[in-house]
C-alpha cells in the first residue's frame, strides 16, 4: 500500500511553497548538457526546467495541463530568452505537442508526478480536503468534476475507484457512506465530504482518513493513469539514443507502472521455467536506476512529506520503439 503525505502527494515547505522532492537526484540522472534540448513535462511550479536551465546552458520545452501553472511561466520566458518555452497540454501529448513546434526528438524528459501545492492551496480548485472549496479537483478545468464523480457512480463502482486508485481498504464503507449522503443532498464541496470519509476513516499516523478517497478521486478525474501510460509511450519515441527519462512518482500505482514499463523494455523480462518464450524485441532501454532512488534522510528531515517519493531512470538505446500493444491505443 502507498504510504501518501499528510494532504495528496504534493510536498510544501512551512511558508506553503512547493519543494520538489528529489529534485537533485533527477537532475543528476538527466545530465543535461549545452545545446540539448530538454522536456518538463509537468512544469507546476518550474522547479525542473529552471533546475535544467541553471545546469547547462540547453533548451527546455515545458508542458502543463493547467493554464494557471503556463501563465507563471511567462516569467521563465524572460529569464531564460530564446532557451525556455511552455505550452498548454497534457504531457501524454507530449510527442504530437513537440511536433506541433517541428521537435521529433529530445535529448531528456523530467515528469515530476502528482498533485501541486500551487494548486492545493487554492480552495476553489478542490483538490484539497483541509481547505473547503467546491468539489472539482479538474488540472484542466474541463471534463468531468469529482463531484460528478461521487453524486454519479454507483456505490460499486465508487467502491472499486477509491480502493484500487486510493488503495483504501474501507473504500465499500465509504462508498456506502457516499451513497446515502447524497440521497439526501449532492455532494458539492470538499469540506463535507471530507468530514463524511473521516468519520468512516480516522486519521492515523498524522495521515488525515480523507486523503486516500480524495486521491482516488483526483486521479480519476484527470486519468492520471492514463496520463502515464501514453507519456511512456511517447518518451519512447521521443528520446534520441543515450537520451535520459526521469521520473517522480508518489503512489505506488504510477511507480509499479513506470519499473514494469522500464522493465520489460530494458530486457528485463526472459525466459524462465514460468515464461518459456522470452520477448525477442530489442531493448529500448537501459535502466539507471537498480531500484527506485528514494529521498535521503536530509531531505525526509527537511521535507516529511517527501517519504512517498520515488525516482527512476533510464537511458535511451538505439532501438526502434516497440509496436503498440494491441488492443491499447497511445496517443501520438
Amino acid at each position: 500500500m502507498s504510504n501518501p503525505s499528510p494532504d495528496t502527494v504534493s510536498t510544501t515547505d512551512r511558508a506553503g511553497t512547493h519543494v520538489p522532492v528529489l529534485l537533485a537526484e533527477a537532475i543528476d540522472a538527466l545530465a543535461p548538457r549545452d545545446d540539448a534540448l530538454y522536456v518538463d513535462g509537468t512544469f507546476g511550479a518550474g522547479n525542473y526546467a529552471r533546475a535544467l536551465l541553471d545546469a547547462a546552458r540547453c533548451r527546455v520545452v515545458a508542458i502543463d495541463r493547467d493554464p494557471e501553472a503556463v501563465r507563471r511561466g511567462a516569467a521563465l520566458g524572460e529569464r531564460y530568452a530564446g532557451r525556455f518555452s511552455v505550452v498548454e497540454g497534457r504531457f501524454g501529448e507530449m510527442a504530437s505537442i513537440l511536433a506541433a513546434l517541428g521537435i521529433a526528438g529530445v535529448a531528456g524528459i523530467a515528469l515530476d508526478l502528482g498533485v501541486s501545492s500551487d494548486q492545493l492551496g487554492a480552495a476553489g480548485r478542490g483538490f484539497s480536503f483541509r481547505l473547503d472549496g467546491p468539489l472539482d479537483m479538474r488540472m484542466s478545468g474541463d471534463g468531468i468534476t469529482a463531484a460528478e464523480l461521487v453524486n454519479t457512480l454507483s456505490e460499486t463502482a465508487l467502491a472499486d475507484l477509491i480502493y484500487v486508485y486510493g488503495e483504501e481498504r474501507r473504500a465499500r464503507r465509504i462508498a456506502r457512506a457516499i451513497v446515502a449522503a447524497r440521497a439526501k443532498a449532492p455532494l458539492t464541496r470538499t469540506g463535507e465530504l471530507a468530514e463524511l470519509v473521516r468519520k468512516v476513516v480516522p486519521s492515523i499516523g498524522g495521515i488525515d482518513g480523507a486523503t486516500r478517497t480524495f486521491q482516488a478521486l483526483r486521479m480519476e478525474v484527470n486519468d492520471e493513469q492514463g496520463e502515464l501510460e501514453r507519456a511512456l509511450h511517447a518518451a519512447e519515441r521521443l528520446l534520441q539514443p543515450q537520451g535520459r527519462l526521469a521520473i517522480v512518482s508518489f503512489h505506488s500505482l504510477e511507480d509499479r507502472r513506470v519499473k514494469d514499463f522500464l522493465r520489460a523494455r530494458s530486457g528485463g523480462i526472459g525466459a524462465s521455467r514460468h515464461r518459456p518464450t522470452p520477448d525477442r524485441r530489442a531493448p529500448t532501454f537501459t535502466v539507471l536506476t537498480r531500484k527506485a532512488v528514494r529521498p535521503g534522510t536530509l531531505e525526509l528531515a527537511r521535507n516529511p512529506r517527501a517519504r512517498s517519493a520515488r525516482l527512476r531512470a533510464a537511458e535511451r538505446t538505439s532501438a526502434p520503439p516497440w509496436p503498440a500493444e494491441r488492443g491499447r491505443e497511445i496517443a501520438a
